[in-house]
């Protein structure tokens, strides 16, 4: 059975399972890595997983919450709350999205990962980059050029992937965002993702970044977007 790190695919929850109902209101809960803070070294450190994981992702999670119960939103699907996000405030978009990013972000990568994309990933990104360095190139050269805060995506829509970025915690999913289709694979570019190692070397995090890809989560994905 293919493995998302130590957890196999089959035991992934959907991102509907972080919802939960407590006292008639919303709840959306942070779960631990799926490995330990110094399973991606050396391209990316343990402190900044930790700090990354359980101080910027955890804070997404209880201001969603705390927003989620001040403006009476029920809704237990982030999925569901990402697709209408244009209709609730700034503070919902912001947290919503930084809640699903890093969950998903978290999952892209695992201990030993890298090397050629496998499978069905292999022959989506074949077919529609022509080869693997050429979807590579493509991918660094579009998370180089989000200015500021933000993510890079390879996304599915309409049978066809492609790359782009999203600002902040934008994500392909939302109404708002002008980059649609499922998310495919992630890539955050926000300082906070690679400041303490790389500092202001944006390119060097990227190019590391890519010896941590689990391409069984990105099998998965694309499994999802069919």
């Amino acid at each position: 059975m293919a493995t998302l790190g130590t957890i196999a695919l089959s035991q992934i929850k959907p991102f509907s399972a972080f919802a939960n109902s407590l006292d008639g209101e919303v709840l959306f809960t942070l779960d631990a890595l799926p490995y330990e803070f110094k399973a991606l070294e050396p391209h990316i450190d343990a402190l900044t997983m930790e700090i990354h994981h359980d101080r910027h992702h955890k804070g997404y999670v209880d201001n969603l919450n705390k927003l989620c119960a001040k403006e009476g939103i029920q809704e237990k699907s982030l999925e569901v709350i990402l697709s209408k996000v244009g209709s609730y405030s700034v503070g919902v978009k912001n947290n919503a999205g930084g809640h699903y990013n890093h969950t998903l972000f978290w999952k892209m990568m695992k201990a030993n990962g890298g090397g050629l994309p496998t499978g069905a990933a292999n022959d989506a990104i074949n077919a529609n980059f022509g080869t693997f360095e050429q979807f590579k190139t493509k991918f660094i050269e579009t998370a180089k050029g989000r200015f500021g805060s933000g993510w890079a995506w390879l996304v599915a829509n309409d049978g066809k992937l492609n790359i782009g970025s999203t600002a902040n915690q934008e994500n392909p999913l939302m109404d708002v965002s002008e980059l649609k289709g499922t998310p495919i694979l992630c890539l955050d570019v926000w300082e906070h993702a690679y400041y303490l190692k790389y500092q202001n070397k944006r390119a060097d995090y990227i190019d590391a970044w890519f010896n941590t890809i689990n391409w069984d989560t990105v099998n998965a994905q694309l499994k999802l977007a069919k």
